[in-house]
């Protein structure tokens, strides 16, 4: 069992994990691969500023993401994406692979994820995805900002 499941089980969400046998390297690999819209889609990215780490869980259907906004609305300095190496130090797992649930990272999340009846991202392996309420992500995370 993954550790994410054991905080999705403790917390009483409901959700499936997917399993596959290809990598989701992108929003639209993994709308083709699951078949769902673009939107649907929740990869967990790791930013820093000079002090901390948070995690920005946003929709695929996102085009660029303004930094200068996400800074603001945690009134941090500017905010950078972490290097692979910060990403494997702070969360312990790859880019790319990072669980939208169990990284114990303070979260910024997307609001469009919650025009959607399920979102799907991360579960800390490359062979897998979760798929999730919106509402129950905003849940067991440990939320600090919303971006429109």
């Amino acid at each position: 069992m993954l550790p994410l499941e054991t905080i999705l089980q403790d917390k009483q969400v409901e959700y499936e994990i997917i399993q596959h046998t290809a990598t989701i390297r992108t929003a639209k690999e993994g709308a083709a691969l699951l078949g769902i819209e673009i939107g649907q889609t929740a990869p967990t990215l790791v930013l820093r500023s000079e002090k901390a780490f948070f995690a920005l869980i946003l929709s695929g259907a996102r085009g660029r993401i303004d930094m200068d906004n996400i800074s603001s609305l945690l009134d941090r300095e500017k905010l950078k994406m972490a290097t692979p190496e910060e990403v494997k130090q702070v969360t312990g797992f790859t880019v790319g692979s990072v669980p939208l649930v169990g990284h114990s990272l303070p979260c910024i999340i997307d609001r469009m994820l919650s025009h959607h009846p399920f979102v799907y991202g991360g579960t800390g392996s490359p062979s897998s995805t979760l798929k999730i309420k919106p509402a129950d992500l905003e849940r067991v995370n440990r939320v600090v900002a919303f971006f429109e």
